[in-house]
């Protein structure tokens, strides 16, 4: 009789453990295949969300000087020399070696003006790629198209007392209100903002602005060489990366991969236990086949292939079911995670053959002091029994 023969009879005959086995393997390599899949996709989504989550580099005119704040309170500051930047070098950043890492580039010019009798910051941007920036933003209104129309800050129209369709007065020019930020809890509560080149006639800086926003957090993005080879290209301009941005993401995406790893860790674990203790009992009722199969000449060897078959069988079936049952668990919990929106699915075929050989690995390990202790048995004892 052959020794694979003897391994299938046997998980015929035990079919209830076998499945109890199986049972508990599957679901272990269930839990590892969702977690790590619903991981890849998460980071994945994450990634996409935080490409488009703000400006991580930040370029503002070189001076030299002193800036006196405290606690985001402004008490002034002492400039010696301070340089401009000029419009036209917002194509250089575009022609730096990483720029297939840029997302977006919006340059703004900043100026006091006086509106409705009051003094308001005016912010001059390009908005088409400041909403790309800010996709936090949400708008009562519509975001302005022409040149003479105005986005406000929840705090700018409720302080000047206006509401979309209104209209404000700009030193002599007539602007129309087309829509209001909902509260950002941010600098941008309290700004006005019109078209760039509309701005920079108002305040007279034609051709000038005061700070460029770079967003170009992604994933593998060499963010210090970028600032490095944007210094280079703007050698009368500041530019710095916004570290907290970078490390923010960074660190969640490390979380996110910890916490499933851990759990992942924890299912082994379990399944380990279940295999182990399922194996061991397997072999304690075994005890008489085992005595008659020493005793008609079966060697040590041919005791453990045996019990480590049926391991390996179980191992297979297991892991075959689990990688579906695992990729349908995270199929069903992937749109709960989404946010309002669908995420892609990760199929990776090294999942699948890592589930596979972790069940087949999983199923051997734990049968292997199973195996041993049946070898181990003295035929004489075993027969006993009978």
């Amino acid at each position: 009789m052959k020794l694979h023969n003897i391994s299938l009879n046997n998980l015929r005959r035990r079919k209830a453990k076998m499945a109890f086995l199986t049972i508990g393997l599957v679901v272990g390599i269930a839990t590892i295949v969702t977690l790590v899949t619903l991981t890849k996709s998460m980071s994945g989504d994450i990634e996409r969300k935080m490409d488009e989550f703000g400006a991580n580099i930040l370029v503002t005119p070189q001076q030299n000087g002193l800036a006196m704040t405290y606690g985001g309170i402004n008490l002034g500051g002492v400039s010696f020399d301070q340089h401009e930047i000029l419009e036209s070098d917002l194509a250089l950043i575009g022609s730096i070696k990483n720029s297939k890492n840029i997302s977006t580039v919006a340059p703004k010019v900043l100026g006091s003006v006086q509106v409705a009798g009051r003094q308001v910051l005016l912010v001059g941007v390009l908005f088409d790629k400041e909403l790309k920036l800010k996709q936090w933003w949400k708008l009562f209104g519509e975001a302005p198209k022409a040149a003479d129309e105005l986005l406000l800050g929840s705090d700018a129209a409720r302080v000047l007392n206006v509401m979309t369709g209104d209209s404000l007065d700009i030193k002599g020019e007539r602007f129309k209100v087309t829509g209001i930020l909902d509260q950002t809890g941010s600098q941008d509560d309290a700004l006005v903002f019109a078209q760039l080149g509309v701005a920079q006639r108002l305040l007279n800086k034609q051709g000038r602005i005061n700070l460029v926003e770079v967003a170009a957090l992604c994933s593998g993005c060499p963010i210090g060489d970028m600032v490095l080879q944007i210094a280079e290209k703007l050698p009368g301009a500041k530019v710095s990366a916004i570290q907290q941005v970078v490390e923010g993401r960074l660190k969640a995406l490390d979380q996110f991969r910890r916490f499933s790893y851990a759990m992942a860790g924890v299912v082994v674990f379990i399944g380990s236990l279940i295999v182990f203790v399922t194996m061991m009992g397997s072999v304690n009722e075994r005890t008489t086949e085992i005595g008659v199969f020493r005793a008609i000449g079966f060697r040590k060897s041919h005791i453990m292939r045996i019990i480590l078959l049926e391991a390996g069988l179980v191992g297979v079936l297991a892991g075959l079911l689990g990688y579906g049952a695992g990729m349908g668990g995270a199929k069903i919990a992937l749109p709960f995670m989404a946010d309002g929106k669908q995420l892609l699915l990760v199929w990776d075929g090294l999942v699948a053959f890592g589930s596979l050989g972790l069940s087949v690995a999983l199923a051997l390990l734990a049968s292997l002091y199973p195996a041993l202790h049946a070898s181990k048995m003295d035929p004489t004892e075993a027969l006993r029994a009978l």
